[in-house]
């Protein structure tokens, strides 16, 4: 959970007042995030429903052609994979996970950037992730094909920004739960996928879409920075 009164040392004033000023913003589901929660709840429900439809012609795919066994048909790259496979999740606690993390970290950004600035910061995020698991599955990693999905790069993202404009706010892990400022939370975690994507020692989760998403996020905020516009 987040302690409004820690904002008093963000360096970001326009977002320290606004959060001084709504109180409800720790609290409400902004216009923006709510039709992100649904529109992931109707990918999840499409998945379900049509499983093979979704994942191979919607998921996130390498560059180049696979057959797929007793289907008679290929998979492959296609560009609107890069946003597509955001949009689903393998299973209810990969979804409830992600969409907790984009509401728990998103609310207060976009009630200081807007609905538009947060939809583009995230797209952007999402994107960047797709584009960094694709060249590392592509390029470097080896092993079986297997598709990306799930929100989390965009996620990560979010965090990052979060941990930027409020580095002093604290947040509890779930677990363990013990309180920490959100910067060392946001460092601790890139840390960690760092090292569970350079040491493989964590099959089965794209580490590197989430550092993807934090890179593509920063490269973001650090344009808005010069620009000005980093807090509202």
């Amino acid at each position: 959970m987040m302690n409004p009164n820690r904002l008093s040392l963000t360096p970001f004033s326009p977002a320290r007042m606004f959060m001084r000023s709504n109180p409800l913003a720790l609290t409400a589901v902004p216009p923006m995030i709510k039709w992100l929660l649904i529109a992931n709840g109707i990918g999840f429900l499409l998945r379900i429903y049509d499983p093979q439809l979704m994942i191979l012609h919607f998921a996130l795919w390498p560059l180049g052609n696979y057959p797929v066994a007793a289907t008679g048909i290929s998979v492959g790259f296609k560009p609107w994979q890069l946003v597509s496979y955001a949009f689903l999740h393998a299973n209810f606690f990969h979804l409830f996970f992600n969409m907790f993390g984009l509401w728990m970290f998103g609310r207060v950004l976009e009630q200081v950037w807007g609905q538009a600035r947060f939809l583009l910061f995230y797209t952007v995020c999402v994107i960047g992730a797709g584009l960094t698991q694709l060249v590392v599955v592509s390029f470097i990693q080896s092993g079986p094909v297997a598709p990306t999905l799930g929100a989390s790069g965009g996620v990560f993202g979010i965090l990052l920004a979060f941990g930027m404009m409020f580095p002093n706010v604290r947040v509890m892990l779930l677990i363990p739960p013990i309180p920490m400022p959100a910067k060392y939370f946001v460092l601790g975690y890139g840390a960690l996928e760092l090292f569970f994507g350079v040491t493989g020692t964590e099959a089965g989760v794209a580490h590197f879409a989430h550092l993807g998403g934090m890179a593509f996020g920063f490269i973001l905020l650090m344009i808005w920075r010069r620009q000005g516009r980093l807090g509202g």
